[in-house]
Formats: structure tokens, C-alpha cells, sequence
């Protein structure tokens, strides 16, 4: 890569530029992300994840902007313009918006004012004209009249839109006025003719006025959506006045015109290219650069809330019982192993219309009995409430918890591929049921089969940039499940296809050879697995795990490559690697400095110790059971002044949602977060936590809900 663009990276992540360098070569040879921050830390000088992520969306950036390049010198080359100080401004370029300013004079364009006052003749005098110096301004003008230009203002209407055209497509005017607006001006919005009833949802911005520079990215990106949907007409407001003083400030530069009658002209054309061309094209790329500011916020928001969605905490392994809550088809129930597999299905019939309760209880309490049940997963769907209240009247043992499981993206899931794949026997309301008990037992290894956009957890995030906002969420979910690691013996394809090194493909094989060969007895027979290389085995070997295995490392996160380093460690303590590795003080004690050398420092030698003391170490918190509220059921049921139980279902820039037991989830707003001035709810809040509320105000008409956390 370029040495610009390393500079330029560094500065923007304010690291040395050996770093960047060398983390570009690391991604060039194929290191992923997760295997750059956890087992190149010495090469990177222990750049991060998130460091590393970003030099890699960085490095995708700027072979846009070279591939662009090469388009634009190619164009202009063809075209007979290109000059030695026109191809060092286009090389020098880090920002693609610079390039297209350069570009735009020879961007091949479609018949405009400008280009058919040239094909007249005009654009000498239009030249002549802007060096504000015209001898015998009048006999200039006239000696251009002729069949095409039968008249002096025919030929001044031409020469004035070259003019306007020069001007408009001038880089260095474009970036100031560019500029102007981005601090300066003011976004508004109106109800498009006709739309009042079909736009309730825009209503607070029928006639809106914000400085487009603090409106907050959940507000823009509402109004762009209504602008798209017909409802809103949308548009920039800036002080024309100023923005004709920068534009005669570039073009003057000092200079004064030496007759007014060609002042006059030249007034006359800035006035035209600021209204009619300036302002139009400035306009749209200022709204889509702060939309591109939104759609970061946003999809910073949405990642942030995924990684806690997904970092969830499990109950493990445990043999569940899982309940598709519903009223009138009744409640689907399946049975899980304590590795997730499908045991048995029925379907109970506890509510109105049927009201079979003495059958769902027996029902219920058999399948409990029978399939030795530790936990109990409830969808939060319809019925859900009511399902939960019969199931804990039941007489269950003392041992078996009861939790409320989030069914966002459980029906995306059923009539997925990946559920006809897992379950073909079996219709969609069974396989939801699974994704319910799957999610209690491990939200990661379910949630990572299911589009993030289906989880309920966005900030309008079908508005954002698609392209960006699936980049970013990959990039969590590899770092939340590489982060955690995988049972190379029980984790299903698609999970495995998340992990540093394999992809689908890869996954595919490894499951194969699992189901040919049986489990996996050590990290190395992934070298036997079909197109397995070893350039893979080293990026994917040191996030895989395998209990039980007869190496203890192979169920750490120490590298294969480190293993010799390890057997040594133990060797050097008089100890056999078993008695090495899960004993924290014997780990404690290992003096590091021993061990430094060329490949190896004090970052890896940390990261190996941690590992001996707790090998597999899970990151994820323990799940814990909330109690709703056994007074409210519905918003009806709701008063201003409760107090009440609720779980955070979703994190937004304007507040944070939170389930309160009923069909509708009321919001925190941020300012009811806190005494003090919050920016960020996340500094408050995370993703399914316990929070204790008071209710506020309720808009029955409406369904909505206003909190403040207590």
C-alpha cells in the first residue's frame, strides 16, 4: 500500500505508521482480523481488534479510491487533457470526494447551457472574459454576432454560462462552499402536498428546521426515510450572501474587473451558477455527507448492540424444554438435548379458545419427567405471559428455572435454509421452538444463523448503507465468536463459519470429516480435513476448541505454535503439562523474561499465562431470570407513577427500549436515563439488563409508553 495512505491511517487512529504498515502485510498475507489482534501482537505493536478492523476497512477504501484513479487518468488521457500537474493532484488524493472534484471539468457530461454556447463559438470570450481584463468590452462582444448569435445578449447569455458552468465545476470553490454548508446550514422539511393522512408517522416534521451540523443522526435519517417515502420534501437552507463572497473570493483572488459593464456580466453568471448549479449539487452531496456521518452512528449503535446480544449469557449445556407461546394454535413445546438436539415435539392447548389445561399439565410435567428437564425457555411473544404464569403453577422440581427468551428473528430463522438444513421433517413452528430453547443455551451459536437486521435491535438500519452495515456486523459477529471460541465437535456449520480461516466452504468439510471420522481427538487432524492448508490451520487452529482432548492445550486459546514454548514452561518448573495447565498459581509463578525472544515478547507471554491459569475461559456473563410485574398484562393495565421490572431490549442514540412484560416495550428516553447530560445510553445502559423503571406517561391511541430508569 501506498505510503500516503499509511500516513494518512495512522493519523486517523493515531498510531505509527511501522504499525499500520505492518498490519497491512499481515492482512495482505491472509491473517483475518481476530488471529492479527490475538497472536500478531509483537508485529503490531498490540494494535486491537477494533484498530485492526478499522486499517482493514481503510485498506478496502483506498483500492476503491485507486481503482477510481486509474478510471479518472484513463478518461482525461483520452481526452488530450492530461497534465503532469494534474495526474500529481489526482495521485495525491486520500479522500474520494477530492478526486471527483478534480474530475468534474472532464467528467463527459450530457448537452448542457454551457456546451452549447461552445459548440457556438463563445468559449474564447467566456476565457477572455474571466481574466477580467476585456479591452473594448463592447466591440469584443459584437464581433461574435452572427446567424447562431443574432444579437449582443444571445452572445452574453452564452458566454455567462460557460461561466457559470467554470465556476460551479471549480474544486477548489466546490470544497469551500462544500464546507460552508456542512457547518452553516439548515435543514427543513415540509409535508409534501397531500400526504397528511398517510404520513402520521412524519407529523413532527411537517415543518422542521434544524443546523444540519447538531441535528442527531436518528432525526436525519427519519427525514431522508419520509423524503423517500413521498411524505416529506426535504431541503438545505444556507446564507446565499456568504456563499457568493467565498465563490468571488476564489475567482477574483484580488483582481478587479476593468469595466463595470463586464463586472456586470460576471455578476450576473456567479449569481446564476450559485442558484442553479452550485446550490443543487452542493446541497445533495452535503445531505449525503452527513448521511454517510448518520449511517456510522447508526450502524455504530446497531454493532454495539449486537455484540451484547450475542456476548449474551448462556445457561450451557442443560437439557431444556422450550415453549412457542400461542393463544388460539396453541404453544409449540420441543425438547432439547443438553447439545441442542431435538428430542421430541407436542403441541399444548392451555389458553382460550381451548383452555386444555388439565392435558398441558400432564403434558408438560411427562416431558419433564421424561427428558430429566433443567431449564425452561418461554418465547416473549403473544401469550407469553400467560404461558408463563400456567407453567409456573405447575409443580416442577425445585432445580428447573423458568426464563423469558427473546423471539426477535425466530420466524426469519424457521423458514430459513439453515432451519430446513438442520430440521427438513419439520414444519416452521417446531423449528422456532428450537431457535427459543437454542438461544437460552447458547445465544451465539443460534443468533449467528439469523440476519442481524431481523433481530430487533436497529436504528434504521434498513435505511443505512447496506454495503457498510453488513461489513461492520460481520466484522462483530467473527469477533464476538472468535472472541469466545468453538467446540470444534459440536458446533454447527454455520458457526464454524465464522471462525479466523474457514468460511463456508471450510465449514462444510469440517463437518463432513466429523460425521465420517467421528469427533476430533486433537487440533492437528484439521490438517486432514479436505482443503484445509496450512495457511488456515494457522489462522482458525487457536480459536477452536476440543474438550477432553489428550493435548490440554487443544481446548485453550494458547496457539498450536506455542505449544513447544509451553512443553518447555512446564519442563523448565519440573512440572508435565497436565499439572501445568488450569493451575493458576504454578501458571502465576512461570518468570516471563525467560521466554522473550525475536518471535515471542511479554504480550503473547501474558495472553499464554492467563490461558494456562484458565484455559477456554468463557468471556459471557451468567444468565439470570428476571420477574415481571405479576399485576400488569396488558397497557391498560399501566399508571402513571408504577414502578416496575423491565428488561433492555434495545439501545438506540434517543434511549433505550425496555420490555416491561406486556406486547408493547416502553421507552427511556435519554434525557429520563439520568439527573446529568447523557450522549451515549450506552454509557448507562446495556442490552438485556435488569433495570427497575417508573412509568411516566401512557398514550393508549398510540401504544406507546414513556419510562425513566430508576
Amino acid at each position: 500500500m501506498k505510503k500516503l495512505y499509511i500516513k494518512h491511517i495512522s493519523g486517523i487512529l493515531a498510531v505509527n505508521e511501522w504499525q499500520v504498515e505492518h498490519c497491512v502485510q499481515l492482512l495482505e498475507e491472509g491473517a483475518t482480523v481476530p488471529f492479527i489482534s490475538r497472536y500478531r501482537k509483537e508485529r503490531t505493536g498490540q494494535l486491537d481488534e477494533v484498530q485492526v478492523a478499522q486499517i482493514k476497512h481503510w485498506c478496502g477504501k483506498f483500492e476503491e479510491l485507486e481503482k477510481r484513479k486509474e478510471g479518472v487518468l484513463k478518461s482525461i488521457q483520452e481526452q488530450g487533457q492530461l497534465t503532469g500537474q494534474l495526474e500529481k493532484e489526482i495521485a495525491s488524493c486520500i479522500a474520494m470526494q477530492d478526486l471527483e472534484d478534480i474530475y468534474m471539468p472532464y467528467k463527459p457530461k450530457r448537452r448542457t447551457r454551457a456546451t452549447m454556447a461552445k459548440e457556438k463559438g463563445l468559449e474564447p470570450l467566456a476565457l477572455q472574459m474571466l481574466t477580467f481584463d476585456v479591452a473594448n468590452f463592447d466591440s469584443v462582444v459584437s464581433s461574435y454576432i452572427n446567424g447562431d448569435l443574432p444579437n449582443r445578449e444571445s452572445v452574453l447569455q452564452g458566454a455567462r454560462d460557460i461561466i457559470a458552468e467554470t465556476v460551479a465545476e471549480r474544486a477548489d470553490i466546490r470544497q469551500q462552499v462544500r464546507d460552508f454548508y456542512c457547518r452553516n446550514s439548515r435543514i427543513l422539511s415540509k409535508m409534501a402536498r397531500g400526504k397528511g393522512d398517510e404520513g402520521e408517522k412524519f407529523s413532527n416534521y411537517y415543518d422542521f428546521s434544524e443546523p444540519l451540523a447538531r441535528i442527531p443522526s436518528h432525526r436525519l435519517l427519519a427525514l431522508l426515510r419520509g423524503q423517500q417515502e413521498g411524505v416529506l420534501n426535504v431541503k438545505l437552507e444556507a446564507d446565499q450572501q456568504i456563499v457568493k463572497k467565498i465563490v468571488n473570493r476564489f475567482l477574483y483572488n484580488g483582481a478587479k474587473c476593468n469595466t463595470f459593464k463586464l463586472f456586470e456580466q460576471l455578476d450576473l453568471a456567479v449569481d446564476d451558477s450559485i442558484k442553479r448549479l452550485l446550490h443543487p449539487s452542493i446541497e445533495n452531496e452535503t445531505i449525503r455527507l452527513a448521511k454517510e456521518k448518520a449511517d456510522l452512528d447508526s450502524i455504530k449503535v446497531f454493532g454495539e448492540n449486537l455484540r451484547q446480544l450475542l456476548l449474551a449469557a448462556p445457561v450451557g449445556e442443560k437439557r431444556t424444554l422450550a415453549i412457542d407461546p400461542g393463544f388460539r394454535t396453541g404453544c409449540k413445546v420441543v425438547c432439547l438435548g443438553a447439545n441442542g438436539e431435538l428430542l421430541h415435539n407436542d403441541t399444548i392447548y392451555p389458553h382460550p379458545p381451548a383452555n386444555e389445561k388439565v392435558m398441558a399439565m400432564k403434558k408438560i410435567s411427562n416431558m419433564v419427567q421424561s427428558y430429566k428437564v433443567e431449564v425452561i425457555a418461554i418465547g416473549n411473544g403473544t401469550a407469553a405471559r400467560e404461558t408463563e404464569a400456567f407453567i409456573k403453577r405447575l409443580a416442577l422440581p425445585a432445580n428447573v428455572k423458568v426464563y423469558s427468551v427473546s423471539e426477535d428473528g425466530a420466524s426469519i430463522y424457521s423458514a430459513s435454509p439453515v432451519a430446513r438444513e438442520e430440521f427438513p421433517q419439520y414444519d416452521v413452528t417446531v423449528r422456532g421452538a428450537v431457535s427459543i430453547g437454542r438461544r437460552l443455551m447458547d445465544p451465539l451459536a443460534e443468533l449467528v444463523k439469523i440476519d442481524p437486521k431481523s433481530l430487533g435491535i436497529g436504528q434504521y438500519q434498513h435505511d443505512v448503507d447496506q454495503t457498510l452495515l453488513k461489513e461492520k456486523l460481520d466484522d462483530i459477529v467473527i469477533s464476538c465468536v472468535n472472541s469466545v471460541g468453538v467446540n470444534l465437535n459440536t458446533a454447527s456449520r454455520h458457526l464454524l463459519s465464522y471462525v479466523s480461516g474457514i468460511g463456508p466452504a471450510l465449514a462444510q468439510n469440517i463437518v463432513d470429516f466429523r460425521n465420517e471420522n467421528g469427533p476430533f481427538s486433537s487440533r492437528q487432524q484439521l490438517l486432514q480435513v479436505k482443503r484445509l492448508g496450512a495457511k488456515a490451520f494457522e489462522q482458525a487452529a487457536g480459536f477452536l476448541r476440543i474438550p477432553g482432548a489428550d493435548n490440554p492445550l487443544d481446548n485453550s486459546a494458547v496457539h498450536p505454535e506455542r505449544y513447544a514454548l509451553v512443553a518447555q514452561m512446564a519442563l523448565d518448573n519440573n512440572m508435565t503439562l497436565e499439572e501445568l495447565v488450569g493451575n493458576k498459581e504454578k501458571a502465576g509463578s512461570i518468570v516471563l523474561e525467560k521466554y522473550v525472544s525475536q518471535e515471542v515478547g511479554i504480550p503473547t507471554l501474558n495472553d499464554i499465562i492467563q490461558e494456562l491459569a484458565k484455559p477456554g475461559r468463557d468471556p459471557r456473563s451468567n444468565v439470570k431470570v428476571l420477574e415481571f410485574s405479576a399485576d400488569i398484562r396488558t397497557i391498560e393495565d399501566l399508571k402513571q407513577g408504577m414502578e416496575l421490572p423491565g428488561i433492555v431490549t434495545n439501545i438506540t442514540n434517543f434511549g433505550a427500549f425496555v420490555d416491561i412484560g406486556i406486547k408493547q416495550n416502553g421507552l427511556i428516553h435519554v434525557s429520563n436515563m439520568s439527573d446529568k447530560f447523557i450522549s451515549d445510553p450506552n454509557v448507562i445502559l446495556k442490552l438485556h439488563q435488569h433495570v427497575k423503571v417508573r412509568v411516566l406517561e401512557v398514550d393508549l391511541k398510540r401504544g406507546r409508553i414513556q419510562l425513566k430508569l430508576l
